[in-house]
């Protein structure tokens, strides 16, 4: 009676695991399937005004007296009214602000055709687009892509201004060259109208090891160069033709948006700062984004949109693993240092 006793306490037991198991599976898979189902983003819009006004009174309630400080708000809020009433009620211009951070794939492409849907069903040509952009570029596929979104607001009649704090090479500068105003940081990075591409061979490794790999083929161009097989001369040949022809397309399509380019000079795949740029005609101002938005804030409404992706269950899962890693990491490399330096 005991051994049942037992047995029959063990079989609850491993019941009651099994039952637990298939629960929290049963409840991870209709989360998964819930995330499916969502699907997609939102746009989120933030007003910058309000951004820069904070800012601006923070530092006026911590630096002013209360008196001086009572009579600029009056002061600020008459010269308000007054600028509403000479208006008449009409609508200031608004500037939509968006973010491209590019990598080698362009994969911001996805947000950013989805923020210039959103925006091109509001802006006029009254209005302006304001894109801060940073990439050195990447796939020629993928930059081809997201500077087509760019063109849409063009096309669309609607002032497009590109404002580069660090980098828009190559790939990125097929983006900025897009906008009818190109704003440069002094000492960021422009150009790089080149095409590149290359490849390691491992053949005669493999020969050496009595190692046959073969290349099977339909059409006399479909693989040209390879990593494992051997290339030949004729295969080198038809490789640099046809980055001679995507070259001589990125030229084209530079100086149909930028005509003023002396493109033979400038198309050698080298890259200049800022101020070298602007001698150039790459860009047609030294200004950072903080500066040229904080003007435009003066005088209009300047939205910041951007369109953020929902992550799937498994992302969401992956990035919280990862962070606390790196918390994990950071607390005991701060810990080591201590040990090491500080005592």
């Amino acid at each position: 009676m005991e051994f049942l006793a037992d047995y029959a306490g063990f079989l609850a037991k491993t019941i009651t695991v099994v039952v637990a198991i298939v629960i929290v599976l049963v409840v991870i898979a209709a989360l998964r399937g819930r995330g499916r189902r969502g699907g997609g983003g939102h746009l989120e819009v933030h007003k910058l005004n309000d951004f820069y006004k904070e800012l601006r009174e923070r530092l006026q309630h911590s630096v002013l007296e209360k008196a001086k400080l009572k009579a600029l708000r009056k002061s600020e809020a008459k010269s308000a009214k007054d600028a509403k009433k000479k208006k008449g009620g009409e609508q200031k211009n608004r500037v939509y602000v968006l973010d491209f951070d590019g990598d080698i794939k362009a994969s911001a492409t996805e947000q950013l055709r989805h923020e210039v849907t959103a925006l091109l069903t509001l802006a006029t040509p009254r209005d302006e687009v304001v894109l801060r952009l940073e990439s050195g570029g990447g796939m020629v596929h993928g930059y081809g892509l997201a500077a087509s979104q760019l063109a849409r607001i063009r096309q669309a009649g609607v002032p497009l201004t590109v404002c580069v704090d660090k980098v828009a090479a190559s790939g990125g500068y097929m983006m900025a060259c897009i906008g009818e105003r190109i704003l440069s940081a002094p000492f960021a990075i422009l150009g790089s109208i080149g095409v590149v591409a290359q490849l390691p061979n491992v053949h005669r490794l493999l020969k050496k090891h009595d190692v046959d790999f073969e290349v099977l083929t339909a059409g006399e161009y479909k693989r040209t160069l390879t990593v494992f097989g051997e290339n030949t001369e004729k295969g080198r040949e038809k490789f640099q033709e046809d980055l001679e022809t995507t070259h001589e397309l990125f030229k084209r399509f530079v100086v149909h948006y930028r005509p003023q380019l002396a493109i033979d000079e400038i198309a050698t795949g080298e890259v200049w700062l800022g101020q070298a740029a602007l001698g150039k005609k790459l860009v047609d101002e030294l200004k950072t984004s903080d500066e040229y938005l904080a003007e435009r804030a003066r005088e209009a409404d300047v939205y910041q949109l951007s369109y953020v992706q929902k992550k799937s269950i498994q992302e969401r899962f992956g990035v919280g693993i990862s962070g606390v890693i790196d918390r994990v990491l950071v607390t005991w490399w701060e810990r080591l240092g201590r040990s090491r330096f500080w005592q």
